[in-house]
């Protein structure tokens, strides 16, 4: 029997690396060989507390779900992909039966299977066996790193999706980490360029200017809500996205938000019970909208980052190799105001002390 290597999270802030049987693959499966997986903030949650609400790491948990590698095996009934294709793989899987499913919002199944959400183990292993139907061949020249960023991605087009956001729009995005990023991207892919970026980082903000934000704004230096009605000739935004998760950016969509515009939350706060001024978005006569994740959007999210291009790479800011995980856990706790996205790479080459 083959055996591979894998990273588990035994308790909060404990990763420990052991050995499985690489999986043997149903007719419908593919196996894959791991090349690159993002660190989400659910990963990273888990690693520091344990727990997402009712989610709990109650026995060993595989973590990752951001990930890209190379089919090495294909299931009988498996026709589309083939041995050495390079692939994405979607981590949720849907059960295809409930209302949800068949109308296509397959993201409200009830009963998903989604990678590294417990009970089910996510992909910082060597080998991942996964349904055919949900991994996607990158198209020529598509890095495995950019394949892995694919997840986060298909949230921002998400978001831009609900928020309904088209050609000549003005937009603000709360929150210049990994997800407010990529909704800047997916903005942009959809024809709206002047779009407002919010943050308390520098790094995050300079990473928004060089992803094409018309304007970066230092929340901790400035008003933001000065500064959005000074650029906006004090009418608000047609689009604000809220994708940091606090409480005061919450808040702050209902005052940035123009008359007749789309409030999006896409973070999620912690406390689940805040003040927040709906007489506001009411007077404006405003839609207010919620993300939880993405459906029907990974073909797109290829095809936009290979064809527009979309220069995913370029929100990476650091790389660690496989055999530090527990290495890259630490750092990205300890790193966080000086961070937008971790990769964690199974290729010899990786750079694991530099930033991509």
């Amino acid at each position: 029997m083959k055996m591979m290597k894998v990273a588990v999270l035994r308790k909060a802030g404990q990763i420990e690396y052991e050995t499985r049987p690489i999986p043997e693959i149903r007719e419908d499966q593919v196996l894959v060989r791991m090349s690159h997986c993002g660190i989400c903030g659910s990963d990273v949650h888990y690693y520091q507390h344990g727990r997402i609400g009712h989610f709990i790491v109650d026995q060993p948990l595989v973590l990752g779900h951001e990930s890209a590698g190379e089919v090495t095996a294909v299931g009988s009934a498996v026709k589309h992909l083939a041995v050495g294709d390079k692939v994405t793989l979607e981590p949720g899987v849907p059960c295809g039966l409930c209302d949800h499913c068949r109308t296509g919002r397959y993201n409200l199944c009830p009963d998903v299977v989604f990678m590294a959400t417990p009970p089910h183990d996510g992909a910082f292993a060597e080998y991942v066996a996964w349904p055919a139907r949900w991994a996607y061949r990158l198209p020529g020249g598509m890095s495995t790193v950019s394949g892995a960023l694919i997840e986060p991605l298909a949230v921002g087009f998400h978001a831009a999706a609900r928020g309904q956001a088209s050609v000549g729009q003005s937009a603000l995005i709360l929150g210049a980490g990994c997800i407010g990023l990529m909704t800047l991207l997916a903005l942009k892919a959809r024809g709206v360029h002047q779009v407002y970026v919010t943050d308390l980082v520098d790094i995050r903000l300079e990473k928004a200017k060089e992803l094409g934000a018309a304007e970066v704004i230092h929340a901790g230096r400035e008003s933001v809500i000065e500064k959005v009605m000074e650029l906006t000739d004090g009418q608000g935004t047609d689009l604000v996205f809220e994708t940091a998760g606090t409480e005061v950016t919450t808040r702050q969509t209902a005052q940035a938000v123009r008359r007749g515009g789309r409030v999006v939350l896409v973070g999620l706060t912690p406390d689940p019970e805040i003040t927040y001024d709906f007489a506001s978005l009411m007077d404006k006569e405003v839609d207010l909208t919620t993300v939880f994740r993405y459906h029907n959007l990974y073909p797109t999210c290829l095809d936009a980052a290979a064809r527009i291009p979309l220069d995913l790479e370029r929100i990476v800011t650091r790389t660690f190799s496989f055999d530090q995980i527990p290495e890259a856990f630490a750092w990205t706790v300890a790193n966080r105001q000086n961070s937008v996205k971790v990769v964690i790479s199974w290729q010899p080459s990786s750079d694991s002390t530099g930033s991509a």
